[in-house]
């Protein structure tokens, strides 16, 4: 089984690219964020006539996430990140698919830091971690899926200076994506490929992808009742370098 994420910064304009993806890689589930649509607006019938069912929450003009099965449909568990009723924005979601669980992360930026972004950041990471508790106690087969926007350790981002600011690289950022993985997760892409890079972003600015300047953002951790399962993972870099691709590349697992 082929479980994978993908930031397609705003899906009706990369609908071709992640079509194209699909039809090439074949995943069995996809964690997708950054729609960048509205409900209504959610390609549902080009993404059904490629043998995906889906499920997503979408929001106008920012954020937005779905959850893709192949020759399927996934089953929707909840479409919001518990812990904060006042939190309106779409960066959650959780599906069934082939008897595991899968989320969609769409973990808030931060920046500018220090100051309430960072704020609302961290807050997240906690009620994630809370989330992510809930599923190691029970012992649940479970892919947390997505965009997490922390580069965790130097080796997930080029040699540079110029982000040292930056939420992504934050310490207290770091340490809130530490605390996560130390409840039990495997971090799939580090645990198989634990001296490479495995960039899966490239900002669009400063020839950043030419130059392979890139930061490893996006990640899928396999719950202990799944890391046994894990054969293959991988980045399919070669997206980022298509016309109209999107900033991100996605990031895959393959599990027995």
């Amino acid at each position: 089984m082929k479980v994978a994420t993908f930031n397609i910064n705003n899906i009706n304009r990369r609908l071709p690219n992640l079509l194209r993806w699909l039809h090439q890689a074949k995943p069995d589930a996809v964690a997708l964020q950054e729609l960048k649509c509205t409900d209504a607006d959610f390609p549902v019938d080009a993404i059904g006539k490629a043998g995906y069912g889906a499920v997503w929450r979408g929001q106008k003009t920012w954020n937005g996430v779905a959850i893709l099965a192949r020759k399927t449909d996934p089953v929707l568990i909840r479409t919001a990140l518990p812990g904060n009723p006042d939190d309106r924005e779409a960066r959650y979601i959780e599906a069934a698919v082939n008897g595991i669980v899968v989320t969609s992360i769409y973990l808030p930026n931060g920046n500018p830091q220090p100051g309430p972004k960072f704020d609302t950041k961290l807050d997240w990471f906690r009620r994630l971690r809370l989330r992510a508790a809930k599923f190691i106690k029970q012992d649940i087969p479970v892919v947390l899926a997505g965009d997490y926007n922390v580069a965790p350790t130097p080796l997930d981002i080029y040699p540079t200076r110029s982000w040292d600011k930056d939420a992504l690289i934050q310490p207290k950022s770091r340490a809130a994506f530490k605390q996560l993985v130390a409840q039990g997760w495997c971090d799939a892409i580090r645990e198989l490929h634990p001296d490479e890079p495995m960039f899966s972003f490239w900002d669009y600015k400063r020839n950043r992808w030419a130059r392979d300047a890139g930061l490893r953002l996006d990640h899928l951790l396999l719950s202990p009742a799944l890391a046994p399962r894990l054969i293959k993972a991988g980045v399919d870099r070669k997206l980022r370098g298509e016309e109209g691709a999107s900033d991100h590349a996605p990031a895959w697992v393959v599990l027995r």
